[in-house]
Formats: C-alpha cells, structure tokens, sequence
C-alpha cells in the first residue's frame, strides 16, 4: 500500500473493488458536477435558484419528489429496519406514505401553490405571521442540518465496508461535491441531479433482491430461511401480529401504525417537510402540482422491493446476527443494523455490479444531502434571513446569501453524522426527530389550512407546546425507563413504537393547545385568508378534464392498489 493511503483507509473491507468499479463511481461524480456547472448559466433569479424556476411538469417533479426521499433513510435506514423489525417496515412506505401522499397532492397543494410560498415557513408567514413562521423555520431548518448529517454517516458506513476508507475521508469526498453542485444550480441542479440519480438507484438497488431470492428459493424460501433463523419472532406478517404489543419484533399495537405512523407522522412528513413540498412547487401550473405526489405514489409502493428485501435476505442469509450501532460502534468487530446493505451487496456483486451498486448507494446518499442542504438554504434565506434580518435586499444578494449558506450548512451538518452513532439505527435517529417537530408541525398546518377561525396566536402556542412536549416525553424515557410504558403504552415498545406513540401525542397536544388559544382571541378578517384557507379560496376547475387525466382519478387508483397490498402481505 502507498504509505499516504494509510491515511485514508482502515483495512476492514468486505471485498477488493476492481479498476472497473471504481471507473463507475469516478463517472458517476464527473457526471454530478458536470450537470452542477452546466445549470449554473439558467440559475440567475432567486425564483431559478430556490424554486427551479417554476417550469417542472408532473413526471419530473414527481421523479425529484420520490427521489428527494430515496437517500440514506430509504436505502440503509430502512433495510437495516427490516433486518431489526422484519416487513413491519414496510408500513413506512404503505400506509405510512401513499395516503399522506393522496392527501397532499389532492388536499393541500394547492394552498402551497396558489400563494406562491417558497416553502411551509412561508405559508405559516402568509397565513399567521412571523412568529409561527419564524419558530417553524428555525426548528426545520436545524431538523435538515440533523438530517443531512444521516446522508454523510450512511456513505461514510458503505466506503468503510466495501473500500475500506474511513468515516474522515468518506464524509469530505460526499461533502464537497454536493456543495458544488448544489450551490451552483441550487434546486434547479438538484431537481436534475435526483431524476438521474432516481434510475441508478433503481436500476443498481435491484441487484440485490433478485439475486438475493434467486438463491433463498422465492419468496416462500426466503420466509422459510426467517422462520427457522428466528423461530420465536414473526418477522414476515404486516398486520397478523399487531394485536399485541409482545406478538411483533417492534413492540407496537396496531393503533400506533394507523394513528401514530398513517394519521399523524406520516401525514405531517409528506405534507409539510419543505424537502419533499419544495420539489412539488417546482410544477409549472396546479393540476401538475397536483398530479406529481399522485404519481410519485405509484413509484413509492414499488419501493419497499429494493429496500425491505435486503433487510429480510439478511435475516435469511447471514451466517452471524447484526447489532444496534451503539454497541458496534464500540466493537469494530461487529457489524450493526446498518450494514445489512453493503453486506448484501459484498456478497451478490462482482466487478463492475459492484460499482454500480456503490454508485447506487453513493447516488441515494448525494441526494437526501442534496435535498436537506438546499432545503436549508432556502428556508434559512427565505424564511429567517429575509424576514429577520435583511428584508429589502436585491434578488442577486439572496441568491448570493442563498449559496453561501449552502457551504455553511453542509459544514455544521457533518457534526450530525456522530450523533447518529448514539441510536441503535439510523431510522430509530431520524423517526425521533420527526416526531419533534414534523407531527405537531402538521396540525398546526392543517388547521390553520382547514378553518378560517384559527388564530395567530393559537397557531404559535400550539406549535410550541407540540414540540417542547414531544422533546419532553424523549427526555422523560432517557432519564427514567419506566415513562416507556406510560408514552408507549407497553414496557415492551421498541425504539420505533415510541416515536410513533410520541408523535401521536404531541400531535394531540398541538391541536388542543391551538383550539383552546384560538377561541380566546381574536381571529383573522376573512377577506385576509383569501388564497390560504378553505372556503375563503377559489380553486381551479378541472371540469373540463375527462376522468382518465384528473388527480383525482389517480389518486383512487393508487389507494385502491394499496388495500391490495395490505392483503397479500397480510
């Protein structure tokens, strides 16, 4: 080895990647700062920058809206989920997505829309003002920052164990090449960047599941090769075990998937995380905002096939039994949830699938950084820059801000990356984070959309008791176990069922505290809701549409094919 490479390696690798593997990824990240330069000269207004100009149609802000979803927490985080809970897991992208999904391009785009917001902080600015705006941009944009930090982990865990570079190194490759890209394009680049990056993800993601059932015998062999690893849990049923809190790997009853995950965390996420809403603003007209979550639905429940499956073959396959990342992070000797991933891949991949399935992986972690960072770009210039502190600057000044802190927020974001190591898994780390702000974000919003009579005041205080309460109640369990059994229901509620539990409940805190604050003051005049609020909002028609190109119509279909799957994987 050439002594300067010691630096840079660790010497724990899977398998020896061949010079055709490394040729993929070099192009992989040539063709990533190529479309980064090349944008560049369409990115001159703010509106190009943070909004890619508002010119994307339905199947390409639908594409970005998946893709913008398809990182770190899709790929490892939720493979290594089903490797920890088995098919439970794929409650997240069921009915913990396509209703929420549903609801958003149907219901409240276009709210978002019509009042030409650049994000959710900035329709809570039109709709109460700056305080609630300002505490939910300031609360996101430190949830993003958090985020991204998962992205830069994740990457940094596959380069270890398939290459061999250690976690320094892995982060600062990642790092700079989407500070390039993204602060020279802005959306713009990351919109093109996620519709490339969402085929390769596919297209090297797939390798895995079909050489993985390829050699388990079929689904039924795979479930066969689970049952006789672990003969006490059932790791292959959706809904049979939910019953009871002691009859599922999770620990959760059936009311903390439908209420906590489909009514509350689920809907507060796809509706009002600006990572996944910026994406659909970028439509050039309505029925286009409309249409792309409808779209991005029937792409979502394919999903579960290129990250539930490695998680379950791992359970299959493995010849030794993964861990939480608190204890291997001790013991470099183990290997945690994480991992599952890049373990399947080091043992279906040879030379040249090998590189496509790392380009894959890096091409999934490059966006989920991509959209959290240019996401806190804009909510940070937008939202807190522009209201707070510089409110008459030129549009190229907030361009220039907008850029600026783009490198900035990828700085502060790589100190995230060690706090995920604390948790037992990364999607353990980032549903705690959700249930903080995204559940009591989403009643705010949604009552605030709904009903003409909730007021500024009711909206802040309500927000503000969500969040603080939802922190108070993780706090609570760290420092005393035993509150596990009175948030969650059960002292045998795993990591995943509490954050569900909690963001049930401090979503119930949220709306009570706004109702009650609101019929103690004074509401807005309606003539000042026009464009916010239902039944103060004239609304495009789409009468003059046949059935078969409404969202409407989409949108039943999508559901429809839902209840098909709940059955099979009953």
């Amino acid at each position: 080895m050439i002594p300067a490479l010691g630096l840079w390696l660790d010497g724990n690798r899977m398998m020896n990647p061949h010079t055709i593997d490394f040729a993929v990824i070099i192009v992989y990240f040539a063709m990533v700062l190529g479309i980064g330069f090349y944008l560049k000269r369409y990115t001159k207004r703010g509106e190009d920058f943070f909004l890619a100009g508002r010119e994307m149609t339905a199947w390409v802000a639908g594409l970005s809206f998946v893709s913008a979803n398809l990182g770190a927490l899709e790929l490892m985080g939720w493979a290594g989920s089903a490797y920890q809970y088995g098919i439970l897991a794929a409650h997240w992208y069921w009915v913990g997505a396509i209703p929420a999904m549903l609801f958003l391009g149907i219901v409240m785009m276009p709210f978002y829309y019509i009042s030409k917001t650049h994000s959710v902080p900035g329709y809570l600015q039109l709709r109460f003002g700056q305080s609630s705006s300002g505490l939910a941009a300031l609360c996101f944009a430190v949830m993003t920052l958090l985020s991204a930090g998962v992205d830069m982990f994740a990457m940094a865990l596959v380069l270890k164990v398939l290459l061999g570079w250690n976690l320094n190194f892995s982060i600062w490759v990642a790092s700079i090449t989407v500070a390039i890209y993204v602060s020279l394009g802005g959306l713009f680049s990351a919109i093109f960047n996620e519709v490339v990056q969402f085929f390769l993800i596919w297209f090297g993601a797939l390798l895995i599941p079909i050489l993985g059932l390829i050699e388990t015998g079929g689904w039924s062999g795979l479930v066969a090769r689970i049952h006789q690893n672990f003969p006490g849990q059932d790791y292959t049923h959706m809904w049979r075990g939910l019953g009871h809190f002691k009859d599922n790997p999770m620990g959760i009853h059936w009311t903390g998937i439908v209420f906590g995950l489909g009514m509350t965390l689920a809907m507060g996420y796809w509706t009002t995380d600006f990572l996944v809403v910026q994406r659909v603003l970028a439509s050039k007209d309505v029925r286009a905002a409309k249409m792309a979550p409808v779209l991005g639905s029937f792409f979502k429940m394919a999903v579960p096939f290129i990250v539930i499956l490695p998680g379950l073959l791992g359970l299959a396959i493995l010849p030794f039994h993964l861990v939480p990342q608190s204890i291997a992070s001790s013991n470099p000797s183990l290997h945690s949830y994480n991992e599952v991933l890049p373990l399947m891949l080091a043992r279906y991949c040879g030379p040249g699938l090998l590189g496509l399935g790392i380009t894959a992986l890096i091409a999934g972690f490059m966006s989920g950084m991509a959209g959290n960072i240019s996401a806190f770009s804009t909510v940070w210039t937008y939202d807190l820059y522009r209201a707070f502190i510089r409110k008459d600057a030129p549009d190229k000044h907030y361009v220039t801000m907008g850029r600026v802190c783009t490198i900035v927020g990828i700085v502060l974001s790589i100190g995230a990356a060690y706090i995920v190591m604390q948790f037992a898994s990364i999607m353990d780390y980032i549903q705690a984070l959700f249930s903080f702000y995204i559940a009591p974000l989403f009643g705010t919003v949604l009552l605030g959309m709904l009903w003409k009579r909730i007021t500024a005041a009711g909206a802040f205080w309500g927000l503000l008791a969500g969040i603080v309460g939802s922190v108070g109640m993780f706090v609570s369990v760290k420092l005393n176990p035993k509150m596990l059994a009175v948030w969650a229901l059960s002292p045998d509620a795993k990591p995943m069922a509490e954050n569900m539990y909690r963001a049930l409940w401090s979503w119930l805190i949220c709306v009570t505290i706004t109702l009650v604050v609101s019929f103690l003051t004074t509401p807005h005049p309606p003539a000042s809701l026009q464009g916010l609020v239902y039944g103060e909002t004239e609304l495009p028609s789409e009468g003059d549409l046949p059935l078969i190109k409404r969202p409407i119509f989409w949108a039943a279909v999508a559901f429809v094919i839902l209840l098909v799957l709940q059955y099979i994987f009953w």
